[in-house]
């Protein structure tokens, strides 16, 4: 892009001081702790939907997915099927439930605090457990986002990948630094709108240029015609069914995200939750048909053959659009990774901000002391994260599909059985928190056979077992553990 540099980089630096312009705003309207996590409980349907999805669907929405279509063709479509029926079943049988017991189990700002109020857990053994799962899965986490800013940059400005990584860490930092929970919602709510356009337009367009869809499905066939096949690998051969579950095993995901999980616990009302999860749905649903599409199109248009393919949704951009439109749409990218690196810094901050030095060492910090650890950890933390992401050869999809897994597994089966099960102790949840994130980090690092299957299946389903079988071979949870529950539950 390089008659365009100017057009790009005022279009990057306009989009930049607004998100910072939205901080400073926010800023002025963070005065406490939950203000600063939770944006004081009062997000509407519309910025909570588009906050989670925008949250969720990070960088490798515009690079990771396009690029394994890229390359796998049609077999992609298992896993956008998995996260799609994910993101409809979170939203369907935990948003109104989190909501409720967050606030009943005295005002849970946080994951790791919600266990401990759940189990009415004296010894924050739940709490630490918690927080430290956290803290090791959102540095890879948002270490992937800061690759994919790093990509961006080198590809658009040429700059040097180290020094592109920088940058994006940067800009992220500054307005999370300073503006907290309220700052990351409203800036994801225009993000959410942003990235959902690009996903439209750019696929349309590169399809039209390709001569329309069937001409691309003519390109895809024409390289490859296993590409054209939802059941057969690019190779030709058949996919197996450990790795249709693999695929499909993502949207397990959904019920251990922290920084998704916060959305729910943050909406103003249970009224607005049905509202908010058809929009979620609706978002999820066309923006990963979009990044689909974005894989496909590059297939047929590019004829030779791309060395990274997590590169096509900014290769068909800088090809395809005048370069003032190509940076807004480039912006996208940048929206994808800001809107989700900003929610795990901030969820990672809170960790360490309520979970450990508020819970170990400083139990009577004051608010405004609280809120200032959170921004110092925002910074500490991203500095690891972007050292993580220094390495050039890394791939968005695998460091988030390791991140993601590990989430699912430690927290997925803890939370949706502390939300339906009042027999769960807290011995049983600190049973399956461990055994499920210590199931992907041991599976993730094994191959061969069963081994090859996605490390977020094995590590719920033991999870989950674990759970239940030490629940039940322990004494019940005390009475006021159990009221409490039925209080909460409406029951």
């Amino acid at each position: 892009m390089t008659d365009g540099n100017l057009g790009v980089s005022l279009t990057f630096l306009v989009y930049i001081l607004l998100m910072l312009g939205i901080g400073y705003v926010a800023y002025r309207r963070t005065s406490n702790l939950s203000d600063y996590i939770l944006g004081g409980r009062s997000l509407g349907p519309l910025p909570s939907a588009l906050s989670a999805g925008a949250s969720d669907m990070s960088g490798w929405l515009l690079l990771g997915l396009p690029g394994y279509a890229y390359a796998a063709g049609y077999e992609a479509i298992w896993i956008a099927v998995g996260l799609l029926a994910g993101t409809w079943l979170n939203w369907l049988f935990v948003a109104k439930r989190l909501r409720t017991y967050s606030l009943a189990a005295g005002d849970s700002l946080t994951l790791p605090s919600f266990f401990e109020n759940r189990f009415h857990d004296t010894s924050r053994i739940l709490r630490v457990v918690s927080a430290f799962f956290i803290l090791l899965f959102f540095l890879f986490y948002t270490s992937s986002g800061l690759v994919a800013g790093g990509k961006l940059f080198e590809t658009v400005f040429g700059l040097n990948y180290s020094t592109a990584v920088i940058v994006g860490t940067l800009a992220v930092v500054s307005y999370t630094f300073f503006g907290g929970f309220l700052a990351v919602a409203w800036t994801d709510v225009i993000q959410g709108l942003l990235m959902f356009a690009a996903l439209l337009l750019v696929p349309i367009m590169a399809i039209q240029a390709d001569g329309g869809w069937g001409a691309t499905q003519a390109a895809m066939e024409l390289k490859n015609p296993e590409f054209l096949n939802a059941l057969t690998s690019s190779d030709g051969s058949a996919i197996s069914l450990i790795a249709i579950l693999s695929l499909l095993g993502w949207g397990l995901g959904y019920f251990g995200q922290p920084h998704i999980l916060a959305r729910f616990k943050a909406i103003r009302s249970e009224a607005d939750i049905p509202m908010a999860r058809r929009i979620a749905v609706i978002w999820s649903g066309m923006g990963l048909l979009g990044a689909l599409l974005v894989g496909f199109a590059a297939i047929g248009y590019f004829e030779t053959p791309l060395e990274d393919g997590e590169r096509a949704f900014m290769l068909l951009v800088d090809a395809l659009f005048h370069p003032v439109i190509a940076g807004i749409l480039l912006a996208a990218i940048l929206a994808a990774v800001m809107s989700t690196a900003d929610s795990q810094l901030l969820v990672s901050s809170s960790a360490l901000a309520e979970d450990f030095y508020k819970a170990l060492f400083r139990r009577e910090a004051s608010q405004g002391e609280l809120v200032w650890v959170g921004r110092f950890a925002v910074m500490g933390i991203a500095i690891i994260a972007c050292i993580l992401a220094f390495n050039p050869d890394s791939k968005v999809l695998e460091l988030v599909s390791y991140a993601w897994a590990g989430f699912g597994a430690a927290f997925g089966p803890a939370l949706i059985l502390s939300l339906y099960w009042k027999r769960m102790t807290r011995a049983g949840a600190v049973a399956g928190i461990i055994v499920g994130g210590a199931t992907v980090v041991i599976w993730g690092n094994l191959s061969g056979g069963i081994l090859d299957l996605y490390e977020i299946i094995p590590g719920f389903i033991l999870a989950t077992i674990s759970i239940v079988v030490v629940s039940l071979a322990g004494a019940e949870p005390p009475r006021e553990v159990q009221e409490s529950f039925d209080r909460a539950m409406g029951s």
